[in-house]
């Protein structure tokens, strides 16, 4: 399915019917990545799920985002589809979205649970080696600023940002480059506590990209969470143990066991 938001063509699916659940994809992920957990909640419910912006068979966003940016992208989603009530669930960045979205008390709609899968949203201490990184990167910048290098190596910048940076960083495009650097050094810890609906925290114990110390410390924080730990299992748990991540989801969402 298709609709307009800001301008820009989103994919999108609906499927099933009853109460709406939305899912907030990951950074770089697509509706594919979700058609297990679809499939599951589309029994039980009317589930959407999309491309975010950027992604799949979405469009890109014509500058950067930030945080805000996405949640007023969602809050039109929501409202293009007529949706008064809704459950949210969000995997890596989708989280970081709702996390902000659920601090805002000017919403005209209801959230009434929310699930957090890996959530992305803390901002951690660089260590001494990333500090480290990050001065030679600065370095080097400014280096290869010199007008007879950079006529010399006219691409040497980008070349060097590539380098430096994460997979994710790489294999992305100019304007969703510098949308990730605004979302990753935003921390939304302060956020947590404003969270008044209750919350599912799923986290993979050997999560690498959000570590399980994030969950521990969201579970802390926002009023009504609770946190299911799941072992052997990284940043994908809906993947790597679906019948058993989605019995939670179903038993969470619903009150009653699968």
């Amino acid at each position: 399915m298709k609709a307009v938001i800001d301008n820009l063509n989103i994919h999108f699916i609906k499927k099933g019917n009853g109460k709406s659940v939305l899912i907030l994809p990951g950074w770089g992920t697509t509706i594919d990545t979700y058609k297990t957990l679809i499939d599951s909640i589309s029994k039980y419910a009317c589930v959407y799920c999309l491309d975010m912006p950027g992604f799949g068979n979405s469009d890109q966003p014509y500058n950067s985002w930030n945080t805000d940016d996405y949640v007023s992208f969602v809050t039109k989603f929501i409202k293009s589809q007529n949706i008064k009530e809704l459950d949210l669930i969000g995997h890596s960045n989708g989280g970081r979205i709702i996390i902000k979205l659920l601090s805002n008390n000017k919403i005209d709609f209801k959230v009434t649970k929310a699930i957090l899968i890996g959530s992305a949203g803390i901002v951690h201490k660089k260590n001494a080696f990333y500090i480290l990184k990050i001065k030679t990167y600065k370095l080097f910048k400014t280096i290869i600023q010199f007008k007879p290098i950079k006529k010399i190596f006219p691409n040497l910048l980008l070349k060097l940002k590539n380098h430096f940076g994460s997979e994710d960083y790489k294999n992305a495009s100019p304007i969703m480059k510098e949308t990730m650097v605004k979302l990753v050094n935003e921390d939304l810890t302060k956020y947590l506590h404003n969270i008044s609906v209750p919350t599912l925290l799923l986290w993979g114990e050997l999560d690498t990209a959000t570590p399980i110390s994030d969950g521990e410390l969201m579970e802390k924080l926002i009023p009504d969470a609770g946190l299911i730990r799941i072992k052997n299992c990284s940043h994908y748990v809906f993947l790597e143990t679906p019948t058993y991540v989605n019995k939670i989801i179903y038993t969470f969402l619903n009150g009653e066991s699968q």
